[in-house]
């Protein structure tokens, strides 16, 4: 079970901004929401190529107070490090959103 007193980042929220590219097209950008505690927990991690480059994928559980509108658009920044918002759900006792993120290292 998670206490308060367990939130000990602070992250940066970001939610997605689409603009006109010019050519038909949008080209997607962030704009922080919020700045929060949260507790950020690493799960696992995996080998992943993505066009032609081996990167890792660590999967890390994150939690914050609730309630927050949140959606797998969302992602999360701690300095220059970034986690997308996977997966979402409230907490046992819903004073949590416990959530899914990845993190891609190139």
């Amino acid at each position: 079970m998670t206490a308060i007193g367990d939130l000990d980042r602070r992250l940066v929220l970001q939610a997605p901004v689409d603009s006109d590219d010019g050519s038909g097209g949008v080209t997607r950008s962030y704009q922080t929401v919020a700045t929060l505690w949260a507790q950020v927990t690493p799960v696992r991690s995996r080998a992943d190529v993505s066009a032609d480059s081996l990167a890792a994928i660590v999967t890390h559980s994150i939690v914050i107070r609730a309630p927050r509108a949140i959606s797998t658009l969302h992602r999360f920044q701690d300095g220059e490090r970034s986690f997308r918002v996977v997966a979402y759900r409230d907490s046992a006792d819903r004073r949590f959103l416990e959530i899914d993120a990845e993190e891609r290292e190139d």
